[in-house]
């Protein structure tokens, strides 16, 4: 993933199957400066885009017809961890719960102003630039630059999201991390009410990082009060 001193060459992947707010997103982030703004119609065209330009952010549409916003952002978290921010119906709260269950890292409402769509995009792009340090644990280690978790001679991706609260974990390693500290940490000042998908994002990490995500040494919970992120020896184990 690139990172530049003014983030403006950060390339954007907008997927939409309504031409005019395709343009109309587009357009958006061209005035603001940014020189690699693609777009897509559908999701084939979408996952295509992925593979062959490697996106630093996606934009995605739910409502599509063929292939939803859903399935696009599954296949692509098979093999990706690009941020993806979804683009939801206003109303449609179960399309908020389900997209962070498939890996989404935000999601906005339609209609939107575009100034907060312009906002929430550099916030990801922010928040998931790489830092150049491996991490190693008990049963795996975590490419933090690359955003990969590295156990039993297999490498899965993490999304933008499960990066951020594993950096939150070790910025604090060995040491209780509230779970408020957490969600504030991925979503900014108002996280209240995004506990449950907090603990759906914990899960997933545990899969990638633990031997038995069941019973883990790494991440391990602190009951009534969060979570803490447990090193093999000291924290200068990490690397």
């Amino acid at each position: 993933m690139r990172d530049t001193m003014d983030g403006l060459d950060r390339s954007i992947l907008i997927v939409d199957d309504e031409a005019e707010l395709l343009e109309m997103v587009r357009g958006v982030f061209l005035r603001a400066g940014y020189r690699q703004v693609l777009t897509a119609a559908d999701g084939p065209q979408a996952l295509a885009l992925c593979a062959a330009s490697r996106p630093d952010i996606v934009i995605l549409d739910v409502m599509m017809p063929g292939m939803d916003g859903f399935e696009v952002l599954r296949q692509l978290r098979r093999h990706s961890s690009v941020p993806v921010l979804m683009l939801t119906a206003r109303g449609e709260a179960e399309d908020k719960f389900t997209g962070f269950a498939c890996g989404a890292d935000d999601y906005l409402a339609k209609p939107f102003l575009p100034r907060e769509l312009l906002f929430r995009v550099q916030a990801i792009l922010r928040r998931s630039a790489p830092s150049g340090r491996r991490v190693r644990l008990a049963a795996a280690e975590v490419d933090l630059e690359n955003a990969e978790a590295h156990r039993g001679g297999e490498v899965t991706p993490l999304t933008a999201k499960e990066l951020l609260l594993f950096r939150k974990l070790y910025e604090n390693a060995g040491r209780i991390v509230t779970t408020g500290a957490l969600c504030a940490a991925v979503c900014g000042p108002v996280w209240q009410g995004y506990e449950s998908t907090l603990a759906t994002h914990i899960r997933h990490l545990r899969e990638k990082l633990e031997a038995n995500p069941s019973k883990p040494v790494s991440i391990v919970t602190v009951k009534g009060l969060g979570y803490r992120l447990e090193l093999p020896g000291a924290k200068g184990a990490a690397r």
